[in-house]
């Protein structure tokens, strides 16, 4: 089309009106073509100019982006495209990339619907070029919200392969108190038995409420396994968010800091200003990080208990024995957070086996927290490690990968 307008152009002095006529009715076709492709295009599409005034919109990308009063009148107002935008985050970041000239970039974010459902999208920047020059941008919107699903129900059906382990888990468990419960009815039976083929007089009061009671008893354990084991077996239904997870952590921090320091227990945040957000459920993720802290907090009363706490009565002159520390860093695409602390520690083979389920060091542990734990991870589509030694402390390192878009962009 561009051969075809210059080698009209040079010969527009030659062309009869007839001519003309034809040119500009081919020209107008082709237009049309093209405003017909922009319209059918699945990806959101925005043309601005060098000062991010709008030169050409597609439909999608209005919806994607709910765009406020968008008219053909709006076009001759000194409006930039952001001022067109509802959505704040989406409209902060194009005026941020005007401000600082940036081109070449991506960014995720999360929008809703007019329903109320949670829609991702991507919104990439590139340089618009003509013949070698700089005449403006283009603003491209994909919406990604299906591929994050897949990416849900993929993990799921992952997590569904380890039920099979928790049901044996189960299995194991449910034993020993239907064990103890049938051992105990059996000796009431023989006692009730022995009784009426004597005297017929009842058993002793006492003795039949020592069996009921530890009949009773081993009822209870088994009501706490079975709820325990329906709480490890559903599905964890994470609402993910973009989300700051250093925000989420200073909050945690905050919270916990008053008590600990009553334990002579530190609880330190060393995290950067400008992290990057992640795509993760933020109830689950604080879920996930407080365990992980009062597993640190458990483990140095263990190996310090209250002696901790002898300079508890001249609080000038107290030493924060115990010490939780918080790391987050960035590694490539993925965000790290650390967890260490100085408490007791873990034999190799017990930081191996922490996070299957039913396995548990505590005297009244369920051995189901570390599998959440693992579980609400991996559903970030995350990883968790732990380092260990013993009488010198434990470091859990979470692993959650900073969302990508489709393609790599180049820098100009």
């Amino acid at each position: 089309m561009r051969d075809y307008v210059k080698r009209v152009s040079e010969m527009l002095p030659k062309l009869s009106q007839e001519q003309l006529k034809t040119v500009l009715n081919s020209i107008t076709t082709e237009n049309e073509m093209l405003d017909s492709i922009l319209e059918s295009l699945s990806t959101g599409l925005i043309v601005v100019d060098r000062k991010w005034k709008i030169l050409k919109i597609n439909k999608i990308a209005e919806r994607y982006l709910s765009f406020m009063y968008y008219s053909d009148e709006a076009k001759g107002e000194n409006l930039r495209v952001w001022e067109f935008i509802s959505e704040p985050e989406i409209s902060e970041f194009l005026k941020k990339c005007a401000d600082e000239d940036k081109t070449n970039v991506s960014e995720e974010f999360t929008t809703t619907d007019s329903i109320g459902s949670v829609r991702f999208l991507t919104v990439s920047i590139f340089s618009l070029v003509h013949n070698s020059e700089m005449r403006g941008n283009i603003i491209k919107i994909y919406d990604i919200t299906e591929k994050r699903k897949q990416e849900v129900k993929l993990r799921r059906m992952e997590n569904m392969a380890g039920l099979t382990n928790l049901a044996a888990g189960m299995a194991h468990e449910i034993k020993n108190p239907l064990g103890a419960i049938s051992i105990h009815i059996q000796l009431i039976q023989r006692a009730v038995n022995k009784k009426r083929s004597t005297d017929g007089m009842l058993p002793d009061k006492k003795l039949l409420e020592e069996h009921l009671d530890v009949v009773n008893e081993e009822i209870e354990n088994l009501n706490k396994l079975v709820m325990d084991f329906l709480f490890a077996v559903r599905p964890v239904k994470a609402e993910l968010t973009l989300s700051n997870p250093v925000k989420v952590l200073s909050n945690i921090v905050e919270f916990f800091t008053p008590e600990f320091n009553k334990s002579c227990v530190s609880l330190v945040l060393n995290a950067p200003s400008n992290c990057p957000r992640l795509l993760i459920d933020e109830k689950l993720f604080r879920e996930a990080v407080i365990n992980l802290i009062q597993n640190a907090f458990a483990a140095i009363k263990e190996r310090y208990g209250d002696s901790c706490c002898a300079q508890e009565n001249q609080p000038e002159k107290k030493d924060m024995t115990g010490k939780i520390i918080i790391t987050v860093s960035e590694s490539y695409d993925k965000i790290l957070i650390a967890v260490e602390d100085n408490g007791t520690g873990m034999s190799g083979e017990t930081a191996a086996r922490i996070f299957e389920p039913y396995f548990t060091t505590k005297a009244n542990g369920t051995g189901l927290g570390m599998t959440m734990v693992y579980k609400i991870i991996k559903e970030f589509s995350g990883d968790i490690q732990v380092k260990s030694e013993q009488g010198k402390g434990t470091s859990f390192v979470l692993s959650i990968p900073v969302p990508q878009t489709d393609r790599k962009l180049i820098e100009s």
